[in-house]
């Protein structure tokens, strides 16, 4: 519930970014350097193992592929393509069906006909918090199929965390994700990132203040509270939690002032927390 707060408020943060006229491929490279660097000072200090084998270098290096990389592209021009946030958000939120998928025939962790059930609740209960009738784009499929790329990149790397959690610390595994997709970023960056760049904007504190939030919060924070919660609950049950992501969003929203919930909207956050506490429910047996 940490990571999906913090994820809650990265949609508030980015927002005022993208406002001030600030473009993905700028603040995004700044944000996943920025996590890393904090992870890396914060493991130094506190002896984690940091040492990566050889024969992991190839997950570390898919791992950062799928996130950041992939998928905040994907997202990103997915919600171009469909010109709806709310079609976006429903697309993304399909994601604990293929951890489920992944969890049970991969990891073989077993998930109870009721938990499945809860995973269909949580996302009627999404539906109805995002509900809007908005226009879409002349390229709605592509972008739709688009963010289905952007959802298996989000499985794959979680799958990649489970993995390799068995070794290394959650902390160590996200700061090794940030910095390498901080790496990947790079070509995009001094390509697009600093076409505009005006020098009075981009490191005013106005910029500045929401993107370090973005990294240590949402990014080093909520990445490192993430991979500690797939090593405890498993890709599966976890997974599920992105489904409210957005029914957070909206609620804090809400509570800072910046949109108002219809009666529906309200009924669907209701709806939304009772299919998540039946996603988590374990047998006695």
């Amino acid at each position: 519930m940490l990571t999906v707060t913090l994820w809650a408020m990265s949609y508030i943060w980015s927002d005022r970014i993208l406002d001030a006229g600030i473009p993905v491929e700028y603040f995004v490279p700044i944000r996943m350097l920025a996590a890393g660097v904090f992870l890396f000072i914060v493991n130094l200090v506190t002896g984690q193992k940091m040492k990566m084998r050889k024969q992991d270098w190839w997950l570390f290096a898919l791992l950062a592929l799928c996130m950041p990389f992939i998928y905040f592209i994907a997202e990103t021009y997915g919600l171009k393509f469909t010109e709806s946030p709310t079609v976006t958000s429903l697309i993304i939120a399909t994601n604990p069906l293929f951890a489920m998928a992944a969890g049970m025939l991969i990891f073989k962790e077993n998930f109870s006909k009721l938990n499945i059930l809860g995973v269909f609740i949580t996302l009627a209960g999404l539906a109805l918090v995002t509900y809007t009738r908005e226009k879409t784009g002349a390229l709605f499929v592509v972008g739709i199929l688009i963010l289905f790329i952007a959802v298996i990149s989000e499985v794959s790397q979680i799958a990649f965390t489970k993995k390799l959690s068995d070794y290394y610390s959650p902390s160590v595994i996200t700061m090794y994700q940030f910095l390498l997709g901080a790496v990947l970023f790079l070509p995009l960056f001094f390509s697009k990132g600093l076409d505009n760049f005006d020098p009075h904007l981009y490191l005013s504190w106005k910029v500045m203040y929401p993107t370090l939030a973005l990294a240590l919060l949402c990014s080093a924070t909520a990445f490192t509270s993430w991979a500690y919660a797939i090593s405890k609950l498993g890709v599966a049950r976890t997974s599920v939690f992105l489904a409210i992501v957005p029914i957070v969003t909206a609620l804090l929203a809400f509570i800072f002032g910046e949109e108002t919930l219809s009666p529906v909207q309200w009924a669907g956050l209701a709806v939304g927390m009772i299919g998540i506490y039946l996603t988590q429910l374990v047998s006695k047996k």
